[in-house]
């Protein structure tokens, strides 16, 4: 069977929306709040983008993933980049992401502040 253009388009952003913590919803059941793909004027699909809630635990597993190991087995430089990466990405604009990321690098807050501090001189 010969994938489509849509399929195409699809499978392509695939990664981004696994990367995003979103998920595909069939065109018939896009609701308002989801993002409709459009194709040619026709809704194909929609993408379902994650609740807040779990959005930190989202960011660290992307660090992980990008830095190759969990944070708490990182060398301390390593721990000083994946906290400019979490920063980077907004991360510690969400209520106790300070306390939550120290507890997940194996480390206290005042260090993921020190960290916070010297990216911000």
């Amino acid at each position: 069977m010969k994938a489509t253009r849509q399929d195409s388009i699809i499978k392509a952003i695939e990664p981004l929306i696994a990367a995003i913590g979103a998920t595909f919803v069939e065109a018939e059941a896009v609701k308002p709040s989801d993002v409709p793909i459009e194709i040619d004027g026709e809704v194909v699909v929609g993408v379902r983008l994650p609740a807040l809630h779990g959005a930190l635990e989202r960011m660290i597993d992307s660090v992980e993933r990008e830095l190759g190991a969990k944070l708490p087995d990182l060398s301390r430089t390593a721990k000083q980049r994946a906290i400019r990466l979490l920063d980077e990405r907004g991360a510690f604009t969400l209520r106790r992401a300070v306390e939550d990321v120290a507890d997940s690098m194996g480390v206290s807050r005042i260090t993921v502040y020190n960290y916070l501090n010297s990216l911000h001189r």
